[in-house]
């Protein structure tokens, strides 16, 4: 099983490269309330794919420095 996740596109502006949020909720150890944790990921596409929209993302062998996942899916 491979792990994918699931995020929103926030930046476009490279080539063949988008910048992907992927938010999770996290629960506070003391007082239990839960949290939003965000982190972003850059990630291959072969096609041009405008910000704001979800997707699917798996880890690849590395790229480049920063780019370690592709797109495998627009949702």
């Amino acid at each position: 099983m491979i792990q994918t996740l699931k995020g929103k596109i926030v930046s476009n502006k490279m080539l063949r490269t988008v910048v992907v949020e992927v938010s999770r909720l996290k629960k506070h150890p003391l007082y239990g309330k839960y949290f939003t944790i965000s982190k972003r990921y850059k990630a291959h596409t072969d096609e041009k794919i405008e910000e704001g929209k979800i997707v699917l993302i798996e880890p690849t062998r590395p790229i480049s420095k920063g780019k370690k996942w592709k797109v495998i899916k627009i949702l």
